[in-house]
């Protein structure tokens, strides 16, 4: 059975940086590829950042791009995203994804696996 945990969200303010967590676990986690998401109340979830198998290749949202980081530690089983200059409109629910391949993808069809998100709070 596979399993997505997230870790690290809160509250923090604008200007502020988090570093969120992802274990995996139930799934050879380094053969797939994998995404944070974001979503807020009566929005459809939105894709930020992907990974590549190898962590060789990343992807990120135009809004994100230049302030958060993707990587993964394979032999750790976990994904992580460094927010750094965080906005008050980043505060969402974050999830974390695994796809089905080790390619890299922003469609949220590409992933089968979905963590239960970690909420992330920035006020002004």
């Amino acid at each position: 059975q596979v399993q997505l945990v997230e870790s690290g969200g809160g509250l923090v303010q604008a200007g502020g940086s988090l570093r969120l967590s992802c274990a995996a676990s139930g799934r050879t986690f380094s053969s797939y590829a994998m995404g944070w998401f974001r979503q807020t109340p009566g929005k459809e979830r939105e894709f930020v950042a992907a990974i590549n198998w190898s962590g060789a290749r990343t992807y990120y949202a135009d809004s994100v791009k230049g302030r958060f980081t993707i990587s993964r530690a394979n032999a750790k089983n976990t994904l992580y995203l460094q927010m750094n200059s965080l906005k008050p409109e980043d505060t969402a629910v974050y999830y974390c994804a695994s796809a089905d391949s080790g390619g890299i993808y922003k469609d949220p069809t590409a992933y089968r696996y979905w963590g239960r998100g970690t909420q992330v709070t920035v006020s002004s």
